[in-house]
């Protein structure tokens, strides 16, 4: 099994899975000045030929860091948001299809309120939260993704990762 430390979410450290925002300290171009301030067009999350999104909630509960499956979508990226507490989320780089680059998988600290596009292809799963017994993660993409553009794969032994927060 590979141990790997989750790392401070940072655009540089990201940049090559996706990118992020946070929603409860936004930062960047706005218009307006207090009380008023509109913090425009701060992340966009690729839908495909989908105009439209679909949002969901993925209640997630405390449990090892075990990463023992994971997911890709080849048509979309993935918005996704923890609302009420920080996550542990694990991204290996988008592949050939079918296949996994475990030796370069990577561990991320997302503090509750940062809106997380995962890039079309790259292979991730639900996250896990660090303190609380659940958190609540809102996720965007287009409508029945899950049902039509979503490859889960479950790993073998040789292939699990456990995710060690920092210490």
């Amino acid at each position: 099994m590979k141990k790997i430390t989750a790392e401070k979410l940072t655009l540089n450290n990201f940049r090559a899975f996706g990118n992020f925002i946070s929603t409860l300290s936004p930062e960047g171009p706005k218009i307006g000045e207090e009380p008023i301030e509109f913090y425009r067009d701060m992340l966009q999350i690729r839908l495909g030929q989908s105009n439209a999104v679909s949002v969901s909630v993925c209640r997630v509960k405390k449990r090892e860091a075990l990463v023992d499956c994971v997911e890709y979508h080849s048509k979309t990226s993935e918005g996704f948001m923890p609302l009420d507490g920080d996550v542990l989320m694990c991204v290996l780089p988008a592949t050939p299809v079918g296949e996994l680059d475990i030796k370069n998988a990577k561990a991320f600290i997302v503090p509750k309120g940062t809106l997380v596009n995962i890039n079309t292809g790259v292979w991730h799963y639900a996250p896990y939260p660090i303190q609380d017994d659940h958190v609540n993660v809102l996720v965007m993409l287009p409508e029945r993704t899950y049902a039509n553009d979503c490859k889960v794969v479950t790993l073998d032994k040789d292939e699990l990762l456990f995710i060690k927060k920092p210490e």
